[in-house]
């Protein structure tokens, strides 16, 4: 069946999946190859973390009640960043993109991500900016709940042991102390938190590409996805 002209070649491309198995990276770098606008969701969710953390930090903890009553006083965009080929993210009108990789955001992301009155606030921004094609989003539910009728999913996963090194050899050039049990722990609590929340679970679509990179290289994954690419769309 052919794929009609103006969506073959603005698509709106899903890429889900657990944390650390690169899901960003080949976004970005598919993104890059199609000439596509690539969306990290992730670093959204991020940014209200961040905003939770520098004004509603009480007693060792985000208060999350009072963070939901300010959503609409944070204001998330992308700029490009031509330098890396990627988009920067900002919070009202700050470039936070290396705050909001630190461990601390880490740690609180999915408690703030499963609070649904959180993603009903990004997941409306989401589709504002995905709404006219040529994207790549990436995130935890853009192909079942975003974009449920994507033209193209991916779902990428890899063991907990692989994530938790990649996370590690990439904080630990930051964080001196940091340790890969601490990694570890922080990605298996990440990942209860994401597959149990009620709202918008992490579960992959039926109609997603499973992608298991446990023992590909970042190559190899990418050029998988990149075939599979090129099929869908005839390119």
């Amino acid at each position: 069946m052919s794929i009609p002209q103006p969506k073959k070649y603005s698509p709106i491309i899903a890429i889900d999946g657990y944390s650390s198995t690169g899901k960003s990276s080949y976004a970005k770098m598919l993104a890059k190859k199609f000439g596509w606008k690539h969306i990290d969701t992730g670093a959204m969710y991020r940014a209200v973390t961040l905003y939770g953390i520098q004004f509603f930090w009480e007693d060792q903890n985000i208060n999350i009640s009072k963070l939901e009553l300010h959503l609409n006083d944070i204001h998330i965009n992308f700029i490009f960043n031509p330098n890396f080929y990627s988009n920067d993210t900002y919070l009202n009108g700050a470039n936070v993109e290396n705050e909001i990789r630190n461990m601390k955001v880490s740690e609180w992301v999915s408690s703030i991500a499963e609070r649904s009155a959180i993603r009903k606030f990004l997941v409306e921004q989401q589709r504002k900016i995905g709404e006219n094609g040529g994207i790549v989003m990436d995130g935890r539910d853009i192909g079942t709940v975003v974009f449920p009728n994507a033209d193209l999913k991916f779902f990428i996963t890899a063991s907990v042991e692989e994530r938790a090194k990649r996370r590690f050899l990439e904080l630990h050039k930051k964080d001196k102390s940091l340790t890969i049990e601490k990694v570890t722990k922080n990605l298996q609590k990440r990942d209860y938190i994401d597959e149990n929340r009620k709202d918008s679970p992490l579960i992959m679509a039926s109609d997603a590409f499973l992608i298991d990179n446990t023992y590909l290289t970042q190559e190899e994954t990418y050029k998988k996805m990149e075939q599979i690419v090129i099929k869908r769309f005839s390119l």
